[in-house]
């Protein structure tokens, strides 16, 4: 079997259990999928590939140079999914101007209340990074919390479009990509999560997040292989947002 990331990080006795316990089956791609692009943003991107310590400066959840070596991977997902007329579905952070409706976020960073960007910033943190920005047909999601279903209309969106399944890529892998992984599972959807098209700011939450999941609640694949699942896909599955967008909306304004 072909190592995985994750493997540098697990004892003999760990695989040993996994391989007992038979965790880690292919549970297979489903019918209907749609792509999932979590808070692919500039403040977990910053506005260029540069050592994670030099983006932090700035942007403070910053995943430096990781963001960037899968951004080229999530925009190839994202055109393969839209070639192919599959819904494509953003999620990204909301917050009032002054922060107070940022709650229990507040507890665990010494910089919570710092504004992402420095003085003079030429992005808004949680827009999405450009080379990935959402589309005319595109949904795109505004949370607060982890998982990208909690407190939104995601999962109402996916039972409107008659989705089985969903192809997850984005970030943080031990965040928010792993809270909507396991919603997702929870609400019995067959999850996908691409191998390179999730990153992380530790490496060694990123590969044990894969690990976990791809355990547990997820089939963890490379790119490739969901390129090339979606190629067996016929077109004319769905019936998408026709794109005209009503002014002031966030399908418009994400398009813009």
């Amino acid at each position: 079997m072909a190592e995985r990331i994750w493997d540098k990080f697990l004892t003999e006795r760990d695989k040993a259990v996994f391989a007992a316990g038979g965790f880690g089956a292919q549970a297979g791609f489903g019918k209907r999928p749609a792509l999932l692009v979590i808070d692919v943003n500039w403040a977990f991107c910053g506005e260029r590939p540069e050592p994670i310590l030099e983006s932090i400066k700035r942007w403070r959840t910053s995943c430096g140079e990781a963001a960037w070596i899968a951004l080229d991977y999530i925009k190839s997902l994202i055109g393969a999914a839209r070639a192919k007329g599959l819904p494509v579905i953003y999620t990204t952070g909301e917050r009032r101007a002054d922060n107070w409706d940022a709650g229990s976020w507040r507890w665990k960073s010494a910089r919570a209340d710092a504004a992402g960007g420095g003085r003079g910033a030429a992005v808004v943190g949680n827009e999405i990074v450009e080379m990935i920005a959402p589309g005319p047909r595109d949904i795109v999601i505004h949370k607060q919390k982890p998982s990208g279903f909690f407190g939104t209309n995601l999962a109402s969106y996916l039972t409107l479009l008659g989705c089985d399944s969903v192809v997850v890529a984005g970030t943080t892998t031990s965040g928010c990509v792993r809270a909507t992984v396991v919603d997702a599972f929870s609400l019995n959807y067959r999850v996908i999560l691409a191998e390179e098209g999730s990153f992380d700011r530790s490496e060694a939450s990123h590969a044990v997040s894969l690990c976990d999941m791809h355990a547990k609640y997820a089939d963890v694949m490379t790119t490739a292989e969901i390129l090339a699942y979606f190629e067996t896909l016929p077109a004319g599955l769905f019936d998408l947002p026709s794109g005209a967008a009503q002014p002031g909306s966030p399908i418009k304004q994400a398009a813009e």
